[in-house]
């Protein structure tokens, strides 16, 4: 069952690469529209009453050309979300076999950690898809980041299947892992429409210097900004029952709800970061670029937490598995 976990990774990640194509094919295709020809001068018809009607002229037909490559821009698009399906299918399938292999839920290092959040991001991401069709272009940003992130689990994070450590073995592991793991997906979905944001908004504001360029077939700025707020206002309140449900288990585990380990440290930073986001977007005065700001760099400190504190610092929560 581990050995068909793993191979069932090495899909996902094949899939998300074939849905990244895809998207990546409509985004090179998307500058295509329908041009219209040169209309020929107006016609100016005079009416009974000596007064000049002038005549519209009659509407020039696409090129087949511009038509076909539309086309074929929305049909690698679609194959992108298809894709996109297929694997969240096979990164799901990879996690339940990892679970039955471990006899427990399979969020015990970092290696399943990061599958779990990953998987999180790319399902809400295909709830967004299906309510919202027309952000479909951001499918290249947000399968870009799975590729990422996914592989690098599969390449670098991977641990064999071990027992977890006694401190784990706690109905708190149910209870506050799955609402980090839950958050931090969603916050991983959010950082995607928060980039694209920024990038979209340099544009609309005349900016044609990389990356703003990047921004020119993503859906409107405004759009954007709205559903960064939406998923970071949706993932806040789990991620602060997940921290206090964290304190409520240190003090059965360790006799203490808090005790400044490096990876509490991380998590109250990036409590504080992303409660100065949701204020600073709620504040009138505050600019929607230097509120979306920090909804990035609170990801960044999410980042620092999973992959900086596991890697750099030893405390009570080494359960990252590597050496």
């Amino acid at each position: 069952m581990s050995a068909l976990s793993d191979n069932l990774v090495t899909f996902a990640i094949l899939a998300y690469l074939v849905a990244m194509i895809g998207h990546a094919v409509e985004y090179a295709l998307g500058n295509v529209r329908t041009r219209v020809a040169t209309a020929a001068p107006v016609r100016e018809l005079v009416g009974a009453g000596g007064g000049v009607v002038p005549t519209p002229p009659a509407p020039v037909p696409s090129p087949p050309t511009a038509d076909r490559s539309a086309g074929r821009a929305r049909l690698a698009g679609l194959v992108g979300v298809g894709a996109t399906a297929v694997a969240a299918a096979l990164h799901l399938a990879a996690l339940v076999t990892r679970g039955l292999a471990a006899d427990r839920m399979p969020w015990g290092n970092m290696y399943e950690f990061v599958l779990t959040v990953t998987f999180i991001g790319v399902a809400a991401w295909l709830v967004v898809l299906w309510k919202r069709p027309s952000l479909r272009k951001l499918g290249l940003f947000l399968t870009l980041v799975m590729v990422l992130l996914v592989a690098t689990a599969e390449l670098v994070l991977y641990v064999p299947i071990v027992p977890l450590v006694p401190a784990l073995n706690s109905y708190w592991f149910v209870i506050h892992v799955s609402t980090i793991v839950f958050a931090s997906g969603i916050f991983l979905l959010g950082v995607v429409p928060a980039v694209g944001f920024l990038m979209r908004n340099g544009y609309e504001q005349g900016k044609r210097s990389f990356p703003y360029t990047l921004a020119k077939r993503l859906p409107g700025a405004v759009g954007l900004e709205r559903l960064t707020f939406a998923l970071h206002a949706f993932a806040f309140p789990i991620f602060t029952f997940a921290v206090i449900a964290g304190a409520i288990w240190a003090e059965a585990a360790w006799g203490r709800p808090w005790g400044w380990d490096p990876k509490e440290t991380w998590a109250f930073i990036s409590w504080v970061v992303y409660a100065g986001y949701l204020h600073a977007r709620a504040t009138p005065s505050v600019k929607r670029n230097v509120a979306t700001w920090i909804a990035v760099l609170g990801f960044l400190t999410m980042l620092m937490n999973l992959f900086g504190v596991n890697i750099f610092f030893t405390g009570l929560h080494s359960y990252g598995g590597l050496d």
